[in-house]
């Protein structure tokens, strides 16, 4: 991997092999002296993760280190991280890891200062406005799985314990003051989160192109992603060690979350209220949704997605695109159902009308009422 880069879209920046080691850079640049160092327990005790708390270390920098951080976080995880940040008299946060290490990263550090409950930055109309900007701490991220893109992002997906439903934390101030993109920190990864989390990194930029509304610049960044996923998923999964597939799906994740401020859809209305109750990897839970909540929405979305199968190199049709994806998660070990996640209809209802009022229903589109909701689940099961 000899491509090394650095540029500022979002936010800024480091992609190459061996840019870990400017970690500590970051921070100072960042005015961050004292880091809470947030990663997740597989994570913690890790060479990859040592090597870097201490360099950290060795730069001059007070490092508390937390990993209180559960696959689908929940708020107790951002309020004892908080609690250790203010133990710790941290001024910034590091958030290393994936999606969840990072949501729950950028939200105690948006929460550093506030004196409101976190359930009241909900995204939702201006609610971000009730934040104190003063008590937000900054944040820099540095991935090590090629999903979420939560590193280039402004919110953070926590799960509301008492109701199980997954709720979006957003601030503009929470977008990281520097990313860190490094493959060499993806290598490691089983090959089932490999694929996992690039089908998740896939239904950004597949719902965020779908959207409606009129975003050509997220269009753009959303078929470029796709195009990505589709020439190195699949080497990065088979060939753990090829650093360019590696390095292209870290790129491809951080364009779908870039790309979806257009919009989400369907297969994150159902995905996250399957994950809140069955505790099923997110990319995965995508993965098995995205063919049937396509079908859905083929009234919609037919020419679109003919454009973007034409653009993949494959037929220009809205069929040769679906096939694309069914061969694609064969190949890479995707269930084709959710019986294969361990999921049943015993909760539908409940399903149903938690899709409906997800935040992500309302780019579906096709609209996503509870009827619909429950026959894109039967079809999926």
């Amino acid at each position: 991997m000899t491509i090394r880069a650095n540029w500022n879209y979002p936010n800024a920046v480091r992609f190459g092999a061996g840019r870990i080691k400017e970690l500590a850079d970051a921070c100072k640049a960042t005015g961050i002296a004292r880091p809470l160092f947030v990663t997740d327990p597989g994570l913690v005790d890790l060479p990859m993760t040592q090597a870097a708390i201490a360099d950290l270390k060795e730069a001059g920098l007070a490092v508390t280190v937390f990993s209180e951080v559960k696959g689908n976080p929940v708020e107790s995880n951002v309020y004892a991280g908080i609690d250790r940040l203010r133990l710790g008299k941290c001024d910034g946060v590091v958030c290393f890891g994936g999606g969840s290490a990072l949501d729950v990263g950028k939200v105690i550090a948006f929460m550093a200062g506030q004196t409101r409950p976190m359930w009241d930055f909900e995204d939702i109309g201006d609610w971000w406005t009730r934040a104190d900007p003063a008590g937000i701490a900054p944040n820099i991220c540095v991935s090590t799985t090629a999903g979420t893109g939560s590193e280039v992002g402004r919110a953070g997906v926590i799960t509301h314990e008492a109701t199980h439903t997954k709720k979006v934390i957003f601030h503009p101030k929470m977008m990281p003051s520097v990313t860190i993109l490094d493959p060499e920190l993806t290598v490691g990864l089983p090959a089932k989160i490999t694929a996992w989390t690039g089908m998740d990194a896939l239904a950004h930029c597949i719902e965020a192109y779908c959207a409606p509304g009129f975003h050509p610049m997220a269009d753009g960044i959303a078929l470029e992603g796709m195009r990505l996923v589709k020439d190195n998923l699949a080497r990065a999964v088979t060939t753990p060690d090829d650093l360019d597939a590696r390095g292209a799906m870290l790129t491809a994740a951080s364009m779908g979350a870039t790309a979806f401020q257009k919009g989400l859809g369907g297969i994150h209305a159902l995905s996250h209220p399957v994950g809140a109750l069955y505790d099923t990897h997110h990319g995965l839970t995508n993965a098995v949704f995205m063919p049937y909540v396509l079908n859905f929405n083929r009234p919609a979305v037919e020419e679109r997605l003919a454009r973007a199968a034409a653009y993949l190199g494959l037929d220009r049709s809205f069929d040769a695109f679906v096939a694309w994806i069914l061969a694609l998660r064969e190949q890479i070990g995707i269930p084709h159902t959710l019986a294969g996640l361990g999921v049943d209809d015993s909760r539908l209802d409940e399903i149903a009308a938690m899709a409906v009022v997800d935040p992500t229903a309302g780019g579906n589109p096709v609209p996503l009422d509870e009827a619909a909701a429950k026959a894109i689940f039967r079809s999926a099961l």
